[in-house]
């Protein structure tokens, strides 16, 4: 899995997800209870992994919906 999204604004991961699913890409979201369980609930950033194979696919999809390039890793 590679690491496409970090960010601690969870609806840029929704917005982020649902984007993928409509393009047949699934998506593992990590890092969802990190935050809660160091009592800070935006805090910490939280990941959004994708298969290896869909990684170049995915990040093309997000930069072509303008998605911001400081959480969409290289």
């Amino acid at each position: 899995m590679k690491l496409l999204l970090r960010t601690t604004d969870p609806t840029l991961i929704a917005f982020a997800q649902a984007l993928l699913d409509g393009e047949g890409i699934a998506t593992f979201e990590m890092d969802v209870h990190t935050s809660i369980l160091h009592g800070s609930t935006f805090l910490l950033p939280r990941r959004l992994m994708v298969a290896d194979r869909d990684h170049f696919m995915a990040r093309a999809t997000l930069i072509d919906n303008d998605f911001p390039t400081d959480v969409c890793p290289a």
